[in-house]
């Protein structure tokens, strides 16, 4: 079960350039990268829609949605402005630069996610080996930044 996992991670995160390629093209066809990635959202809702009617998903839980702290309802303000900002930034930075610093930004706040145990989210504390992972990843992009 955690292969299946760790596979789905690696997936999920390997579709992400090619996610930031065809926005970068949507932005480009369409001359606003804000409107692009309203695009892409609302093209994604309807396959959420979709998977939840094929699935049969109880939508009643939805209505618990309302009863979270109004904080939880960020996620989808922070979803938007990562894919925004990634669809002014793959274009001018290249992909793998714009995602090894996604990647670095992404690694540095975990840490802190983690350390701290906010948002609710078990205590991990950090360690010399979670910073030297980080910054083996900062001098990656270092190097990709230069070639």
């Amino acid at each position: 079960m955690k292969s299946i996992l760790i596979l789905l991670a690696v997936v999920s995160g390997a579709v992400l350039p090619i996610q930031a390629a065809l926005n970068g093209k949507m932005g480009k066809a369409v001359g606003d990268p804000v409107y692009a990635a309203f695009i892409s959202f609302v093209v994604g809702s309807i396959a959420l829609l979709g998977y939840v009617a094929a699935s049969k998903t109880q939508l009643s839980a939805i209505s618990t949605a309302a009863q979270v702290h109004w904080t939880v309802w960020l996620a989808g303000i922070l979803g938007a402005f990562y894919v925004a900002c990634v669809i002014i930034l793959a274009p001018k930075l290249g992909v793998a630069l714009t995602f090894g610093l996604v990647v670095t930004g992404q690694l540095a706040v975990s840490l802190v996610i983690d350390h701290f145990g906010l948002l609710g989210l078990p205590v991990r504390e950090v360690s010399w080996q979670r910073i030297m992972g980080i910054l083996l990843i900062i001098g990656g992009v270092v190097v990709i930044r230069k070639f």
